[in-house]
């Protein structure tokens, strides 16, 4: 081993970690941060719950590697700013469609200090460098970004977590045709008078 680099995870480690993660993105998204306990996910992998500790440490630790979510958003740079309202929504509605993680986090930032910090993060972080690019003043750029996710988080909420018959039972290119105005007003329309 070289002086100064850790070793690699063994493939066991790597498997034991992968299974705690996902048993506990399953027991965060059905029981919630406050009600999922260590015991009930570390049965869930079938390990001890002295490894969920030896790997995470505690359950805020677990919660954190749990949700780690990189929303791949788009090169600010690459999209044109005409479009970037479509190229948005159109990104996130793949990424719900495909990701529980962004469910089960949404579910516990509703109802959990943890997870609405979890989620300002996450969106604060990715997506105000976006909003900054696109909008015509970069000092309205958190006010436009945080605008932008609650049309993204009202949506996902509705049909994800809620799951409003009319919501789910639209299209995608319906709900990008609804939407994609919206945000787009939010990134690049001039600041309304008030």
């Amino acid at each position: 081993m070289t002086e100064g680099k850790a070793p690699a995870p063994s493939r066991r480690s790597q498997a034991t970690r992968t299974a705690i993660l996902d048993a506990a993105r399953e027991r965060f998204a059905a029981d919630g941060y406050e009600r999922a306990t260590i015991r009930a996910i570390a049965r869930d992998a079938n390990i001890d719950p002295s490894m969920v500790m030896r790997y995470y440490g505690n359950k805020e630790g677990l919660f954190a590697a749990a949700v780690a979510i990189d929303l791949r958003l788009p090169d600010p740079a690459s999209l044109n700013r005409d479009d970037a309202g479509r190229a948005l929504v159109t990104h996130f509605l793949a990424m719900w469609e495909e990701n529980e993680v962004l469910t089960a986090l949404l579910r516990v930032g509703a109802t959990n200090q943890a997870g609405a910090e979890r989620m300002r993060g996450v969106f604060g972080d990715q997506l105000l460098p976006l909003a900054r690019r696109m909008c015509p003043d970069p000092e309205q750029a958190a006010a436009r970004a945080a605008l932008v996710s609650s049309q993204l988080l009202g949506l996902a909420l509705t049909r994800y977590v809620l799951r409003f018959p009319p919501t789910v039972a639209l299209a995608p290119e319906e709900l990008v045709a609804w939407l994609a105005p919206t945000v787009q007003r939010y990134l690049t329309a001039p600041y309304p008078k008030v």
